[in-house]
């Protein structure tokens, strides 16, 4: 960009911060501390010259802009702090992951693919009596409200809302077919009757839900979720690390791809794999 193109952006970006913080000329003059007629020649002058740094400082602290942005070096007008701020947080998450916040994350990314990393079998897609077993002692309020909550995420899928791709490890499903490890204690019947649906729910929504397993000792995942374009969300146990900044949500958006790339079993071979299990331990 050469200094008449810089010095033109910033006489456009300087009038369009202005007028949306609805400050007249006069007022921005006197909280920059220069002359009316000083801050006029920065709005309407023809020359290639930018005013100094201090100037050029005040103009984006009283207008609640970046001077980078007012500078024209970046897209993106707000504050470094704001910035960070808009673009990364710490929510708490619950142990049973049935909260108002991820509900509205999934309606804001309506229309949009869903990527999924779980930290067990997918919530969304256990049955009453799974989810009474896990997370008995997590619930607030009513157990009924949670799961119903559970259960209208479903029909939101079924509904076609969203594309929904769900990675999970192999040995996941695996353990929980025998019941080891973080699933030993669960019943036999409970576990057939989970696969089964599974399988029942897999065969009504597919492809709008795919689901890969990937080998977790040749790649591993964090739990995550990926919201289109719009929010990335790693899950660490106590909270959420949310991004919504472009470029991270497009580098946890690789990381899925590369599961998906290296998955052992492919979304449309699942119902084979889930009849296996059946076959092998029922």
């Amino acid at each position: 960009m050469d200094k008449r193109e810089r010095a033109a952006r910033f006489r456009n970006r300087l009038q369009q911060a202005l007028e949306n913080s609805r400050m007249s000329q006069s007022a921005l003059a006197k909280a920059i501390g220069v002359e009316r007629s000083t801050v006029s020649q920065l709005l309407n002058g023809q020359d290639a010259r930018l005013p100094n740094a201090h100037v050029v400082g005040e103009c984006a602290a009283v207008l609640n802009v970046s001077a980078d942005w007012l500078l024209g070096l970046t897209d993106m007008p707000q504050q470094a702090g704001d910035l960070l701020r808009t673009s990364f947080a710490m929510p708490k998450a619950a142990r049973a992951a049935a909260d108002e916040e991820i509900f509205n994350w999934h309606q804001e990314a309506a229309g949009y693919k869903i990527r999924h990393v779980p930290a067990t079998l997918p919530d969304m897609l256990k049955i009453r009596v799974v989810l009474r077993w896990e997370y008995a002692s997590h619930f607030e309020g009513s157990p009924d409200d949670v799961i119903a909550a559970y259960e209208e995420r479903l029909e939101l899928l079924k509904g076609r809302g969203s594309d929904y791709e769900i990675a999970l490890p192999k040995h996941e499903i695996d353990s929980f077919a025998a019941g080891t490890g973080y699933y030993h204690g669960l019943s036999a019947d409970v576990r057939r009757a989970q696969l089964e649906t599974l399988l029942e729910v897999y065969d009504e929504v597919f492809p709008s839900l795919r689901i890969f397993l990937f080998d977790a000792k040749r790649i591993f995942s964090a739990p995550i979720t990926v919201f289109g374009p719009l929010l990335s969300a790693v899950y660490i146990g106590q909270s959420y690390i949310v991004f919504r900044d472009s470029d991270r949500v497009k580098l946890l958006t690789h990381h899925f791809d590369t599961l998906i790339r290296e998955a052992e079993v492919d979304a449309r071979a699942i119902p084979a794999y889930l009849n296996t299990l059946i076959r092998e331990f029922f």
